[in-house]
């Protein structure tokens, strides 16, 4: 008698624990967002990072009634933001929308002010950002394979710009560097704005961005666009050829991410990347999206930490290949 009233009594007790940690999650995503909503964006306003970041923001603010503000907090490989979001409360109203440069720091540096792994919760991939080769008209190469002949002549005395050490453009350029065999110098700036710039005024030879921020300046002839980064080309550009039709071994990886401080709990995560693939299903973001070339790629927070994970795996032998990890 006394065991089975035992026995009534902790199935009660573990039905109660289990009723009370449902309620708990629920609670917690019926409370969310509860006030303003942060993105912090570790570029520029008009890279590309932050047009993705300032597409989303909106559609969450209208869809949650709550605002949405974006900070843009630019340094080298966007190492300041992410500091910021690390030390944020996880709960859900601090983000960041990041590039290719969190991996790429991650990469680079033995020591970071945040661990990338074990301080951030994944909560989607966003996509991928078609890319163009870019080199001002006054330089007079017209292909890819002209740049490397050039880069080939004058050893050393070619620069390419960037939005920073570690940045997604500067991890491009250093993987075009080594697919093309090239001695050219880096010099990397506060975001892709101020790359291009230098591009314009002939102070840097080429880059690599995303067309969401190179395109109005390709089409009315401040930048030539001598190839696309993407694997096919470009509906947008289709008669500029891409990198891989002249250089077959050159690759590109990494995506666009939406991270949290990590202890964000699990039920706000999952909400929220939910929205995310409901804004990039909307007519009108399909058509503002396909307008500068981007990818919407969602995924799930399990399947987003499977592929940064990946992304640092990628980006750390690019590191060791071109001897970028600094002293």
């Amino acid at each position: 008698m006394k065991k089975t009233v035992m026995h009534a009594l902790l199935v009660l007790a573990a039905a109660g624990v289990s009723g009370g940690a449902s309620a708990q999650a629920t609670s917690t995503q019926s409370a969310f967002p509860s006030k303003p909503i942060r993105i912090v964006v570790p570029f520029t306003p008009g890279s590309a990072t932050d047009i993705i970041a300032r597409i989303v923001g909106p559609k969450l603010a209208e869809r949650w009634g709550r605002p949405v503000v974006i900070d843009n907090r630019p340094s080298a490989g966007g190492i300041v933001a992410c500091g910021i979001v690390a030390e944020a409360t996880p709960d859900g109203h601090t983000l960041m929308v990041t590039g290719s440069n969190f991996a790429g720091s991650a990469a680079l540096y033995s020591k970071l002010p945040y661990d990338p792994v074990k301080d951030f919760s994944g909560i989607t991939r966003l996509g991928f950002s078609t890319t163009a080769l870019i080199a001002p008209p006054a330089l007079g190469v017209k292909s890819t394979k002209e740049l490397i002949a050039l880069a080939l002549e004058k050893p050393g005395q070619i620069i390419f710009s960037s939005a920073g050490f570690g940045s997604s453009t500067h991890m491009n350029g250093e993987r075009f560097r080594l697919a093309a065999g090239i001695k050219v110098k880096h010099v990397g700036y506060k975001g892709a704005s101020d790359a291009m710039i230098e591009v314009m005024a002939g102070r840097a030879q080429f880059a690599i961005v995303s067309l969401t921020s190179s395109l109005s300046s390709i089409k009315d002839g401040r930048l030539i666009a001598l190839a696309v980064g993407t694997p096919e080309r470009s509906s947008l550009l289709p008669d500029v050829p891409t990198i891989a039709e002249a250089l077959p071994v050159y690759a590109r990886d990494g995506s666009h991410s939406l991270l949290a401080p990590a202890g964000t709990p699990r039920p706000v995560l999952n909400r929220i990347s939910q929205e995310v693939r409901r804004i990039f299903e909307l007519p009108d973001i399909k058509e503002r999206v396909k307008n500068f070339d981007f990818v919407a790629a969602p995924t799930t927070p399990e399947e987003h930490d499977k592929i940064l994970r990946a992304d640092i795996a990628t980006f750390s032998g690019v590191v060791r290949l071109a001897g970028l990890r600094p002293r």
